[in-house]
């Protein structure tokens, strides 16, 4: 564990697996979200207040359907202190911290349940100092 560490209590990003990523999408859109950001044919997040809600047709590599929430990091080293505060807290490491393909740093744990929270630092996503994250 790290000295001082604290999980902030905040909820960075939502993630829900889709079967059909544009079925998906368009509905989303004909409610009113706008402004999606899609870098690949498999995820879509939309700004949604404070934090992102993302759609994925790979999720955790189980596909759809399924949820995994996200928490949003400031460094690259501060992903494998939060999911050692995971464990040391009574969860499990599902995914130890790694670079991403996608040039973040990336690491998953579940809670007691076995709710999958994934670690991230996004180069590309602004993090502000209250927590809120925008892409």
């Amino acid at each position: 564990m790290v000295d001082n560490a604290v999980v902030e209590s905040r909820i960075s990003l939502v993630t829900l697996g889709v079967d059909d990523l544009a079925r998906s999408r368009a509905f989303y859109e004909a409610l009113g979200w706008s402004g999606a950001q899609q870098p690949d044919d498999e995820v879509c997040f939309f700004q949604a207040g404070g934090m992102v809600f993302g759609l994925w047709t790979a999720l955790g590599g189980h596909g759809a359907p399924g949820i995994e929430l996200a928490y949003n990091v400031r460094s690259p080293e501060e992903v494998g202190a939060t999911l050692a505060e995971a464990l040391g807290a009574g969860g499990e490491i599902v995914r130890p911290a790694a670079v991403a393909d996608w040039g973040g740093t990336t690491g998953a744990f579940a809670d007691p349940d076995g709710y999958v929270w994934e670690v991230a630092h996004n180069p590309g996503w602004t993090l502000s100092e209250d927590g809120t994250v925008h892409l």
